[in-house]
C-alpha cells in the first residue's frame, strides 16, 4: 500500500508539473505573439526590408515550446501513449530508487552492534537491535536470531530463504520498467508505419509524388520514432541504475550474512 501511494504521489507531481509547464507555455506564447505583432507593425511603418532565416525560426523559442510543437506535429494520438510510458516508467523508477536508498544499511556497523548486544544481553538484545534497524539485512538477521535455538544449520537455512524473499522485494517493479522500455519504441514505430501509410494515401489521392504531399506523413512518422527512442533511452538509464543499486545491496547482504553466521558460531550463552 505504501508503494502504491508513493507511486501515485510521484505520478501526480509529474502531472501537476506538466500542467504548470503547459500553462506557462500558453502565457509565454501569447506574450511572444504580441511582441511579434508589435515588431511587424514597426517594420511596416518604417518600410524596412528584412530577411529571415528559416533555420532560425525555432532557435529563439524556449526548449519546452519546441518540445510542445514537436509533440503536436507528431500526432497526439500516438505521442500521448509514448509520454504516458515515460511518466509511468519514471514514477516507478523514482519509487524504486527511493526504496533502495532507504534499504541501504551500513552492514559493518550493524554487525558490530549485534556482536555487542550478544555480549551484553544475549539473543533477545540482539533481536531488539535488528528490529530497530531498517533494511533487508537487519530483517534477515532477525530471522536468523529467531531460529538460533534450533541450531546454526537452521539459522543458515532461514537466512538463505529470507534472503531470497528480500531480493524479490528489491527487484519488484523492474519488470514494469522493462515493459515501458520495450513498449515506447514499439509505439514510436507504430506511429512511423501509420505516418507512412498516410503519406502513401496522400500520394494516391493527389496522383502526384510531390514533397508537399508526403511531407506531413513522413514528418509524423519520424517524430514518433524519435520520441519513442528517447523515452526508451531515458528509462534504460534508470533501469541500469536500479539494477546496479540492487547488485550492490545483494552483495553487501551476502557478505553480512556470512559474517553474521560467524558471530553466532562464536557466541555462547
Amino acid at each position: 500500500m505504501k508503494k502504491l501511494f508513493m507511486l501515485l504521489a510521484v505520478a501526480g507531481l509529474m502531472a501537476i508539473s506538466a500542467q504548470n509547464a503547459v500553462a506557462q507555455d500558453d502565457q509565454t506564447a501569447t506574450a511572444t505573439e504580441q511582441v511579434q505583432d508589435n515588431v511587424e507593425a514597426i517594420e511596416a511603418t518604417t518600410d524596412v526590408e528584412t530577411t529571415t532565416n528559416p533555420f532560425n525560426q525555432t532557435s529563439d523559442k524556449p526548449i519546452y515550446q519546441q518540445i510542445k510543437a514537436k509533440f503536436i506535429e507528431g500526432g497526439p494520438s500516438f505521442m500521448v501513449w509514448v509520454i504516458l510510458c515515460l511518466i509511468l516508467g519514471l514514477a516507478i523508477a523514482i519509487e524504486r530508487l527511493i526504496y533502495l536508498s532507504l534499504a541501504t544499511t551500513n552492514t559493518d556497523k550493524l554487525i558490530e552492534k549485534v556482536e555487542e548486544a550478544l555480549k551484553e544481553g544475549g539473543i533477545e538484545k540482539a533481536k531488539e537491535v535488528c528490529k530497530d534497524t531498517k533494511g533487508p539485512v537487519a530483517s534477515i538477521f532477525t530471522q536468523g536470531l529467531i531460529r538460533y535455538d534450533q541450531g546454526l544449520e537452521n539459522v543458515e537455512k532461514a537466512i538463505t530463504s529470507y534472503g531470497s524473499v528480500q531480493m524479490g522485494r528489491l527487484e519488484s517493479g523492474l519488470s514494469w520498467i522493462a515493459l515501458f522500455i520495450a513498449l515506447a519504441p514499439m509505439l514510436g514505430f507504430l506511429g512511423t508505419v501509420v505516418g507512412m501509410v498516410a503519406a502513401f494515401d496522400a500520394i494516391e489521392q493527389a496522383g502526384d509524388m510531390s514533397p508537399i504531399v508526403v511531407a506531413a506523413g513522413i514528418k509524423t512518422a519520424l517524430i514518433t520514432t524519435i520520441a519513442g527512442l528517447i523515452v526508451a533511452i531515458i528509462l534504460q538509464v534508470f533501469y541500469n541504475l536500479i539494477v546496479a543499486k540492487i547488485d550492490s545491496i545483494v552483495n553487501s547482504m551476502e557478505n553480512a550474512s556470512i559474517n553474521f553466521v560467524d558471530v553466532l558460531s562464536t557466541y555462547k550463552k
